[in-house]
């Protein structure tokens, strides 16, 4: 192996642990804001509102994460990325249960805004990376669903460590400590980063983070509603259902349901990143022809669901195992839809400029986010899980038309 491809691995080793660390404690502190939040008697608007501007602080970060990363490099805006994100856990454990509902709310928005910012400089620093230091040839289809994979079989992790340490230490015994790991963690990339990631460009002009090509706009169309379809169902609908299903409303019994549902998420987040992870050797073929072949199996999948809890008209049993497995079908397409999304616009995107793509396209994901958690707690409020799993069937359809005018672009 040549000096400069070992160099190149080794960075993209770090900038991996680095972003591994980052999303177990970005998944752990979802599970844990919206649990503990939900025990305090939050409705489930309330809890949407929880993570709204955790998401629009995400469409703003893209847009200008991009033009940071060209201006002033890739490792600064990782680092920044995890520096917020401590800042972020230290603030969260500031929160006095004394305070009045609407103070906590806008409270916990204003640091869930800052994660929001945290997460994405993260993201965008390591999906950049992944374009400048893959090897040539299939390697850049392969290094992509290892990172993506990777990453979210460890947010999935995350999802069950918060609802663990909620049940175990309690919420600010866990956001202090995630944060102490976490300054561990920045240090150490700190001081072992090795070269390999380019610097920034001075000059580079912030206007160039708008997207000029037809593929790459449609593509993030099609993105931000697939990410939609998600989060509608899965931010605050699933897991209040799972909740008055599983907990009897004393102390144990909820304590009982934070491990059960955080057990369901972390599952499905591990298996939504293994199949990510497997997604080159399911892909054969155009890559853009299978994004739309598979957006198109998608849709189906949430309103066979809705119409299943429709006609059950309250929880039951059969609901639940059917909702269970139903889900990881659902995870189980999403994960192909989202590595071929994830492939494409790295493909779509030239070296030179590929840090304000990667930015814009992950602008459109933040906003299909904060529509699906806006939708769904507004969606549970008025017409419980079947209206839920509707709008995330309505969204996966939109997702399916916007996929059907992606170009093509040859073999993954």
């Amino acid at each position: 192996m040549s000096l400069a491809a070992t160099s190149g691995l080794r960075a993209y080793a770090a900038v991996t642990a680095a972003y591994w660390a980052f999303m177990l404690s970005d998944g752990a502190l979802r599970m844990l804001v919206l649990l503990h939040f939900n025990g305090l008697g939050f409705s489930p608007v309330q809890l949407a509102w929880l993570f709204l501007l955790y998401e629009l602080a995400g469409i703003v970060t893209n847009l200008s994460a991009g033009w940071l990363a060209a201006r002033f490099g890739l490792t600064s805006t990782l680092y920044a990325g995890l520096g917020l994100q401590i800042g972020a856990l230290g603030a969260l454990a500031l929160l006095d249960p004394a305070w009045s509902i609407p103070a906590s709310v806008a409270f916990v928005m204003a640091v869930q805004g800052v994660s929001g910012v945290a997460k994405d400089l993260a993201k965008m620093s390591s999906k950049s990376a992944v374009k400048i230091l893959a090897p040539g040839g299939d390697g850049l289809f392969r290094w992509v669903a290892l990172l993506t994979g990777s990453k979210n079989a460890v947010k999935g992790a995350g999802f069950f460590l918060g609802a663990a340490l909620l049940a175990l230490a309690g919420f600010q015994a866990a956001v202090l400590g995630m944060a102490a790991v976490l300054v561990a963690i920045l240090l150490a990339v700190v001081l072992w980063m090795p070269e390999g990631l380019p610097r920034g460009v001075k000059g580079t002009r912030i206007a160039g983070v708008w997207s000029r090509d037809p593929s790459i706009n449609r593509l993030s169309l099609a993105r931000m509603f697939l990410f939609g379809a998600r989060d509608v169902w899965f931010v605050v609908g699933l897991p209040v259902y799972f909740q008055s299903v599983l907990s009897d409303g004393t102390a144990e019994g909820r304590r009982e349901a934070f491990f059960l549902i955080g057990g369901f998420m972390a599952l499905w987040i591990i298996g939504y990143g293994a199949v990510q992870g497997m997604a080159p050797r399911l892909i054969r073929g155009d890559a853009a022809a299978q994004a739309r072949r598979w957006a198109g199996f998608l849709t189906p999948i949430p309103f066979a669901l809705a119409a299943l809890a429709l006609a059950a008209g309250e929880p039951a049993t059969w609901l639940t195992l059917t909702l269970v497995a139903g889900l990881l079908l659902f995870g189980f397409v999403f994960a192909v839809n989202s590595s071929l999304h994830s492939y494409l616009i790295l493909a779509f995107s030239k070296a030179e400029r590929v840090t304000m793509d990667v930015g814009f396209y992950y602008m459109a994901n933040a906003a299909g986010r904060l529509l699906g958690t806006l939708l769904s707690g507004l969606s549970y409020q008025w017409g419980g899980l079947p209206l839920c799993l509707a709008t995330a069937g309505a969204m996966a359809a939109a997702s399916w038309l916007a996929a059907r005018r992606i170009g093509g672009m040859g073999a993954a």
